[in-house]
């Protein structure tokens, strides 16, 4: 029997590969992968950085470009490829993921906070990446 293909992780380019796994990382509490740690006095390599959860699964990855035109979404100039939507289970930690996001270096795009249905912020990190935490 012929299997279906089945997402390892999302990968996402940047120009400063390290920077953005250090958001991400930080932000969903994941760790590099064995290999990819950022050590003391060496960076290690930053050319493909690999996430992991706490039981090791992969959760997304990192590859270093030259160049990168973040999208200007909402706007249609440069549209959106793709994003990432992550969710909270209430609005207590949905205003902690949000102050987390912004000091980590995340934009604020879009704020739909007070959505009774959908409340949800969207954010572009530092390399122009748009997504999104919602309650869910």
């Amino acid at each position: 029997m012929v299997s279906a293909p089945v997402l390892l992780q999302p990968v996402l380019d940047a120009v400063d590969a390290r920077e953005l796994a250090e958001l991400y990382r930080q932000l969903f509490e994941l760790r590099y992968r064995e290999g990819d740690e950022h050590t003391d006095g060496e960076a290690g390599s930053t050319d493909w950085l690999v996430l992991v959860d706490g039981q090791g699964r992969r959760a997304i990855a990192f590859q270093q470009t030259e160049q990168l035109t973040p999208t200007t979404w909402p706007s249609p100039a440069v549209p959106m490829q793709a994003h990432l939507d992550f969710t909270v289970p209430d609005r207590e930690s949905l205003a902690a993921a949000h102050a987390r996001a912004l000091d980590l270096g995340a934009r604020l795009i879009g704020d739909k906070s007070d959505d009774p249905d959908e409340p949800l912020y969207v954010y572009a990190d530092p390399a122009g990446h748009p997504f999104c935490i919602f309650i869910g």
